[in-house]
């Protein structure tokens, strides 16, 4: 059975193995829990069997106006059964009476999106795929420490 949580409290690097997959530079599973714990908010999917995190999603919000969501991810082994449709349906009432909720992500994505109630648009991204991995010796790119 699989379960949902909204911290990452409790959760150990060893409970995030298989993630990003197709990445060429992978965050280690220590810094996607620093990631997890990092974000403004997230709904973590648990495999109570296992106790393995088998799917996340995170959003980056002012708590006013505006929420991002940058990261949607489930395990390859346990999409197709309605995780990431659930992930996404628990993040958007987590972030319900915002005005924007934002969603960058590649074209064969969309229609996922839209039928979450989502709508196309044209965005502008930026990307330094050297960082993809996380900060290294727990820098940011800028040289300050990140806690």
């Amino acid at each position: 059975m699989v379960t949902y949580r909204y911290s990452a409290e409790g959760i150990t690097p060893d409970q995030l193995k298989g993630f990003f997959v197709g990445w060429p530079n992978k965050p280690s599973p220590e810094v996607h829990l620093r990631l997890l714990r990092g974000s403004d908010e997230v709904v973590i999917a648990v495999d109570e069997a296992t106790g393995a995190v088998v799917g996340f999603t995170i959003a980056i919000t002012d708590r006013v106006l505006s929420a991002y969501i940058p990261l949607l991810e489930v395990l390859p082994e346990y999409q197709g059964r309605g995780i990431g449709s659930e992930l996404v349906r628990r993040m958007l009432e987590r972030l319900k009476g915002l005005y924007m909720i934002d969603v960058l992500c590649d074209e064969q994505i969309v229609p996922f999106y839209e039928k979450l109630g989502m709508r196309r648009t044209i965005g502008v991204i930026l990307r330094n795929y050297e960082c993809q991995a996380g900060p290294k010796n727990g820098l940011r790119p800028d040289g300050i420490a990140d806690d």
